[in-house]
């Protein structure tokens, strides 16, 4: 009774508008993405799944940094991601590459693998609001909505707007092979946000300490060098990142299950990444 009490008061408060507009904007954007496929421009869509994900790390890190956040900006956000980040990269998939061919059967006919990407993303976001404030703040469990949504989109750029894949001029894959490769990665990409396989957060690192000089230098190069290569081939670049950050988290399970099976252990885990979901409750904080 406390709680809601507690969460009337602060809705009857109102809202922050730097964060809220922020976020509208990324509503906006996915809206604006599911707009385009519908006219067949899926690079318009593509981008504006990636603008509604910049805009989804800003209106965060807003809400952090000047202590504006609420509950009502929490579910707002939440609302907003699963338009931008769920419905919509669901539908630039499948208008895109899988509705167009059909001879693999009912998997893709049915839109199988786009139904599931937007179930996996609700499911994603409904369980980070419920377990945000019992988790390790470095970081997320399971694929976070954004960065799976950023991977397939990524993916449609990368693929120049076209099914056949070509790389350097030289077609080296088929549309029934690219058709394939969308459908299955769309179902990876369902299941790792489904999945309790944990990603680092960025939330864990420390800014406001001092690193060593060699930390700083090797940042340095790794800036310039991702400088050249995003004005070489933005497209790749991208789409490497985001796919990159999606296999890290598998990647990291199995290195850690190897751990174990060799009798090394997995180092210092906070015990609340391990607690089992909690009946119910919102997390306080975008």
């Amino acid at each position: 009774m406390r709680v809601r009490v507690r969460i009337r008061r602060k809705l009857l408060r109102g809202v922050y508008p730097v964060p809220s507009l922020l976020t509208i904007g990324g509503l906006l954007c996915g809206f604006y993405a599911i707009v385009s496929v519908y006219y067949d421009e899926y690079g318009s869509a593509a981008v504006a799944i990636l603008v509604a994900g910049l805009l989804d790390l800003l209106d965060g890190t807003v809400a952090r940094m000047t202590g504006s956040s609420s509950e009502l900006g929490v579910q707002l956000d939440s609302l907003s991601d699963l338009v931008s980040f769920g419905v919509a990269p669901a539908m630039l998939v499948h208008v895109w590459a899988i509705k167009p061919w059909s001879r693999l059967g009912w998997f893709l006919e049915g839109m199988l693998p786009s139904a599931l990407f937007v179930a996996a993303g609700a499911f994603r976001l409904a369980r980070f609001n419920v377990q945000t404030a019992f988790l390790d703040k470095r970081y997320f469990v399971g694929l976070p909505i954004p960065a799976a949504a950023a991977t397939i989109a990524s993916f449609v750029l990368f693929m120049r707007d076209r099914l056949n894949f070509t790389a350097f001029g030289r077609e080296i894959a088929s549309r029934e092979m690219t058709t394939a490769t969308v459908a299955v990665m769309t179902v990876v990409l369902a299941f790792l946000m489904m999945s309790r396989i944990r990603y680092r957060s960025m939330k864990g690192i420390e800014l406001n300490r001092a690193w060593p000089s060699s930390a700083l230098t090797g940042m340095t190069l790794m800036v310039m060098f991702l400088a050249v290569a995003l004005a070489a081939r933005p497209r790749w670049v991208l789409f490497a990142a985001f796919l990159g950050f999606s296999l890290s988290g598998p990647a990291r399970h199995l290195y850690l299950g190897v751990r174990r099976f060799l009798g090394h252990g997995e180092g210092p885990i906070r015990e609340a990444a391990r607690r089992p979901e909690p009946p119910g409750g919102v997390g306080p904080a975008r």
